[in-house]
């Protein structure tokens, strides 16, 4: 009998680990050579644990699985009710006790000067450049955020005027974004709650649109990523965010414009999450008149959001609607090329993976 279309806890006999791992592969429209890839593991591996030739692996092996397939209860893939682990995130990267430890230093040191303002955002340029470029992101800026934290928040705390502290308050609030990316997945939900929450005050002391946008733009993905019952949450912030940022655009930046663009195609991805095609492709549409707006050479540097990527946010919408034959019609349209990041073009190329998989022309 097909497994295709069944869920792990709708089957009418108990399934074993290589089964419900097979489904959840196949719900998320990926390969097994894309599973074999991020696991480190080879195809074949895969298939023989399927298909039940191989017993369930080790904990740390059953834990890259989960975090390859994003699965946030256990359960899913071993089936055992005593092994709930709720929002699972994957194991821990060798720097998060470090990062997490500045974030959580309380009360702040103050014991010398803080950095100038120019010199910190030169520093967060670096660590927004490093962190497209590098093949493994998390390893270059897990060493530069803790420092980056301290001195963000001294020069917050010695700001001499109201003005100087609310450009400190920006910069801190843009170094807990750069936080939350290296704390998204990682096996610490409260820290990254902690991060998104104080990104979003330190954002609103700045009175900058573009930092709160930034930080609305995160906030948002937390809370989609928290699950279907905080979809409406999402929502809410990326809508409400688009409201205070309509009256400013007229005037607006490039940055500024860029950043309610890639508000817009999240309150789609939501949508696409949902099933909501039409509400989906709705967004991406008004996300994709904001991008060809741009400068052709344009490209975000924190959400990617340019002319380039409208492409791959497209496969992205497919492939969460599970459309097929669109989602292939995307992929094949869409040019990774021109995606700067190379986190995000690893990314996308997953998603041209799932795409033909759900297409039935993968592996």
């Amino acid at each position: 009998m097909s497994q295709e279309g069944a869920t792990p806890d709708s089957a009418p006999a108990p399934l074993v680990f290589g089964q419900r791992m097979q489904i959840l592969r196949q719900r998320r429209g990926m390969t097994r050579t894309v599973l074999a890839g991020l696991i480190g593991m080879s195809e074949s591996w895969v298939k023989r644990v399927e298909n039940g030739q191989l017993k369930t692996p080790g904990l740390d092996m059953v834990l890259r699985v989960a975090e390859a397939l994003r699965v946030r209860d256990l359960a899913e893939l071993t089936g055992s009710g005593s092994v709930r682990v709720g929002l699972f995130a994957g194991p821990g990267h060798r720097l998060l006790p470090a990062v997490a430890a500045a974030v959580n230093q309380f009360p702040f040191q103050a014991d010398r000067a803080a950095p100038s303002t120019a010199h910190l955002r030169s520093r967060l340029a670096h660590a927004w450049s490093a962190r497209h470029s590098a093949p493994h992101h998390r390893d270059v800026i897990g060493g530069l955020i803790p420092d980056l934290i301290r001195d963000a928040q001294l020069a917050v705390r010695q700001a001499d005027s109201a003005a100087e502290r609310r450009t400190a308050q920006g910069l801190l609030s843009e170094v807990y974004s750069l936080s939350q990316f290296f704390v998204a997945y990682q096996p610490d939900a409260a820290l990254l709650w902690r991060v998104a929450e104080r990104a979003v005050i330190a954002a609103q002391e700045s009175e900058d649109p573009h930092t709160i946008g930034i930080a609305a733009w995160l906030t948002g993905q937390a809370y989609r990523d928290a699950g279907p019952r905080h979809y409406d949450a999402a929502d809410e912030v990326n809508l409400a965010t688009l409201r205070y940022l309509d009256p400013l655009l007229p005037d607006a930046t490039d940055d500024v414009r860029a950043i309610a663009g890639a508000l817009q195609f999240e309150v789609g991805y939501t949508a696409a999450r949902r099933g909501d095609t039409g509400t989906a492709w709705r967004y991406w549409d008004i996300a994709r008149e904001v991008a060809e707006r741009l400068p052709a050479d344009y490209f975000h540097p924190v959400t990617s959001f340019s002319r380039g990527i409208m492409g791959a946010h497209a496969v992205t919408v497919a492939v969460e609607l599970h459309a097929g034959p669109e989602a292939v019609r995307q992929a094949e349209r869409a040019e990774a090329g021109y995606i700067p990041s190379r986190p995000r073009r690893a990314r996308h190329r997953i998603e041209q993976a799932r795409g033909y998989q759900l297409d039935k022309q993968g592996t």
